[in-house]
């Protein structure tokens, strides 16, 4: 299993988006399930939301100082790959 990620001081917040019952999010739920904890435990003050909406494509939104934001598809992804992606983002500002 992955290990969680320390996230850079450049992230100022972490944003999940995901279908609850679409299987393009099952990676995504997955990484929720068992990754989400030990990703906040490494980051305790870094808000991470998880919003969920029927339909919705999975992305992962990082926002940076001054209102920059990046983002990158989840689709199909494995919940390792989504952590990979926070991480990616994280080196990103």
């Amino acid at each position: 299993m992955a290990s969680a990620i320390k996230v850079g001081r450049a992230v100022k917040e972490l944003r999940v988006h995901l279908c609850q019952k679409g299987t393009s999010s099952k990676g995504v739920r997955d990484f929720v399930e068992s990754l989400y904890v030990p990703l906040k435990k490494a980051n305790p003050q870094l808000p991470i939301l998880i919003r969920e909406c029927k339909g919705v494509s999975p992305r992962l939104w990082a926002r940076y100082d001054a209102g920059k934001e990046s983002s990158v598809s989840l689709e199909g992804l494995q919940k390792e790959d989504v952590l990979k992606q926070i991480e990616a983002l994280s080196r990103k500002s």
